[in-house]
């Protein structure tokens, strides 16, 4: 008996709120209202959201694009070749320059080596870097090369030993003192007149009058360059001759190797 009761007052409210929703065709519950499209709280930005995707379709449906706002900045300059110069991404400096190669600083360093008789500028060296002097090595070592004398070996022993003597003896000498690496790039650097010896040894013999002089001439050019960029790297006052004297016995020794050719075991020999 109560349960019909209890069934007849449950119909009688759902007919009831049957009859208020139906009354409302607009409304699905009695408690939520819709509002406009993005003046909703729960979608505030619909309205951005559906323009942005409108135009991307009106574009050539392309939705996957990025927008106006977030393209001006990240777009490319050029080709790959752009990492290797000053181009490339804005505010990205080159590759090259990334990894210590930089060929500006190169040929600033050469040309002082070229023309000694001006005066060194004293931090000249405080970007310091080993890939010029690397790249004269290797010059060097290649036109022996093509000259009969494959001394690869005796050229990177000898600049080890030299450069490891050097730096001891400039820290002995100064109070400013010198790291190994400066010493490397300035001996390194300083080569480049010993290089242009190696150029001619693949044209004309060195092992005569022509060779001793052209030898001995690039020894006097890389000794002095050496030795002045050293002095006014750790202000000294004159020692200059001091300083010389063992750089010039180093780069005599690759005087010697460029001249004469060394078999394999260890005596020199003319070509």
């Amino acid at each position: 008996m109560w349960q019909d009761n209890t069934n007849a007052q449950y119909a009688t409210a759902g007919g009831s709120q049957g009859q208020y929703y139906a009354s409302q065709p607009g409304v699905p519950l009695q408690f939520y209202a819709p509002s406009p499209v993005g003046n909703s709280f729960y979608n505030p930005g619909r309205s951005s959201l559906e323009g942005s995707v409108q135009g991307s379709m009106m574009n050539g449906g392309q939705t996957g694009g990025v927008g106006p706002g977030y393209g001006g900045n990240i777009q490319s300059q050029g080709g790959w070749w752009t990492a290797f110069g000053t181009g490339g991404l804005e505010g990205e400096p080159p590759l090259l320059e990334e990894l210590g190669i930089n060929f500006s600083h190169i040929r600033s360093k050469s040309m002082t080596v070229l023309n000694p008789l001006r005066t060194v500028d004293e931090r000249i060296m405080d970007d310091a870097d080993l890939a010029g002097p690397l790249l004269f090595i290797i010059c060097f070592g290649t036109f022996l090369l093509f000259s009969g004398k494959p001394q690869f070996g005796y050229i990177y022993g000898v600049g080890l030993l030299g450069s490891a003597s050097i730096y001891t003896l400039l820290n002995l000498m100064s109070e400013k003192g010198i790291d190994a690496y400066r010493v490397a790039s300035v001996l390194g650097y300083c080569l480049l007149p010993m290089v242009g010896v190696g150029a001619l040894s693949v044209m004309v013999t060195l092992d005569g009058m022509l060779g001793y002089m052209l030898s001995l001439l690039s020894i006097l050019w890389c000794t002095y360059s050496a030795s002045g960029i050293f002095v006014a790297v750790l202000r000294m006052s004159e020692q200059r001759f001091l300083v010389a004297y063992p750089v010039g016995l180093l780069y005599g020794c690759f005087a010697l190797l460029s001249v004469f050719n060394v078999g394999v075991g260890g005596s020199g020999s003319a070509k």
